[in-house]
């Protein structure tokens, strides 16, 4: 479980935070299965490098984890997402505004790599803080 822990670990600390999307090919099953995929993301691995890309360059993100827990072949990752929306995202042009969300992605793993996800996000939150959307009065 230590050595999956450290994929997913690995998939945040160095691809999202480190920008190196080619670690993916070592990370990540050819056929991977994505459960939330962005409007038109194609699947398997090339889909997870387009979708990782185009999260990158429109939103600038950098993951704090805050927990990981595992068991049997899945991995459960509590983070914290800040980020700046520098490009255009979904065909939504860019807000220039900085935002910090939190969320929560389980993968299952097969041969020590990653095979599906499945995330919980706060879309409403990180809408709202790049002035997409309203905020309540008072927040």
């Amino acid at each position: 479980m230590d050595r999956n822990k450290d994929v997913v670990r690995r998939f945040y600390e160095e691809v999202f935070n480190q920008r190196d999307v080619d670690l993916l090919d070592e990370l990540v099953v050819r056929d991977y299965e994505e459960h939330d995929p962005l409007p038109g993301q194609q699947p398997g691995l090339d889909g997870l490098k387009h979708r990782v890309n185009t999260i990158i360059a429109a939103l600038d993100p950098h993951f704090a984890i805050e927990d990981v827990i595992a068991e049997g072949d899945k991995v459960v990752v509590r983070w914290t997402n800040s980020g700046t929306n520098v490009g255009d995202f979904l065909g939504i042009p860019a807000t220039g505004r900085s935002f910090s969300i939190a969320g929560v992605d389980i993968y299952r793993l097969e041969g020590g790599k990653l095979a599906e996800h499945w995330h919980v996000v706060d879309m409403l939150g990180q809408m709202q803080k790049l002035g997409l959307l309203p905020a309540p009065e008072g927040a």
